[in-house]
């Protein structure tokens, strides 16, 4: 898996919620459209699993979470940003998102759940702000950024 393999899987995605407000039904449609036991879900999840295993994702790491911005904004994506960390049972910092955050919760151990969810899709609207918090295992989590957007709380 490339880099340009990956961004091509994520654009799949993106092209189709292009323009789409985050919101709950965008969750839900999305849950829909690649559900997690589907495989273009399943595609990414090993695209994740092979990129850190050829660690070019997931390269930092702070406070027990792996993480890395693995494609800035472009115009490929439709404009979002690509983040994906790797949580194990922990709380992470505490920030808010401008524009919103699509998030693609893949479990890798045990009950994992993101923030109360589990495998699937969550979004959180424009101006939420979060503590994103792994339970019960682990995870790999993917943040699609309108733009690219989040701001850190300062501690």
């Amino acid at each position: 898996m490339t880099p340009d393999q990956f961004q091509a899987l994520i654009a799949k995605v993106t092209g189709e919620i292009a323009g789409r407000p985050l919101d709950a039904q965008l969750a839900d449609f999305l849950n829909e459209r690649f559900p997690a036991t589907g495989a273009e879900f399943q595609a990414i999840a090993t695209a994740c699993a092979d990129a850190v295993a050829a660690g070019w994702m997931c390269e930092r790491e702070h406070g027990g979470i792996k993480f890395g911005r693995v494609i800035k904004p472009t115009d490929a994506i439709h404009g979002f940003s690509v983040d994906v960390v790797e949580m194990k049972d922990v709380v992470g910092p505490q920030h808010a998102h401008p524009n919103g955050e699509i998030d693609m919760i893949m479990p890798l151990e045990g009950d994992a759940t993101f923030d109360g969810h589990g495998a699937g899709w969550f979004v959180y609207g424009p101006g939420s702000v979060h503590r994103p918090t792994v339970t019960d295992g682990r995870a790999y989590v993917l943040y699609l950024l309108p733009q690219g957007a989040i701001e850190f709380t300062k501690q």
